[in-house]
């Protein structure tokens, strides 16, 4: 399976992640967040930036390649219903940051496969680089990635 990141260029073969909460993990935890497609992870980097930094910015693509066996696990939008009705709002973080902590800290499989607070019907896929199958999680391409100025006003 491919998943697709999109980044600062000089951060593209980064392996371990920034540590920088976000929407499923705390701050000091390491997750990579990737795509199920490329669409999605430009839907998220224009979601979580502002709208200047994208045309600024140097920019790449990262495709990565997760092995078929390679082992994911998955929260669902209906276990996360069952928490909270409104779980993809800002407000909501909290839980879904102890959602991914737990997963991290669980050490169960290196791939997790959560909903997009975005688009209803498309996943993201985090990689947790202090587990064992991480090293099978291979960058099988870096490209550049420019934003299309109709996107987000300046």
């Amino acid at each position: 399976m491919l998943t697709y990141r999109i980044s600062q260029t000089k951060y593209a073969h980064d392996r371990k992640g920034s540590g920088i909460d976000g929407r499923w993990n705390s701050l000091g935890q390491y997750v990579i967040y990737t795509g199920g497609s490329l669409a999605l992870s430009c839907l998220e980097k224009l979601a979580h930036s502002v709208g200047t930094s994208l045309y600024t910015g140097d920019f790449s693509v990262i495709i990565i390649e997760i092995p078929d066996k390679v082992a994911i696990a998955e929260i669902t939008t209906r276990q996360l219903a069952n928490i909270a009705d409104d779980w993809y709002k800002v407000i909501n973080y909290p839980i879904t940051q102890q959602l991914g902590d737990a997963w991290l800290s669980k050490m169960e499989t290196a791939v997790l496969k959560v909903p997009s607070a975005i688009i209803e019907l498309e996943y993201n896929y985090l990689l947790n680089p202090t587990h064992s199958d991480y090293d099978k999680i291979k960058i099988i391409s870096v490209k550049k990635f420019a934003f299309d100025p109709r996107l987000k006003a300046q």
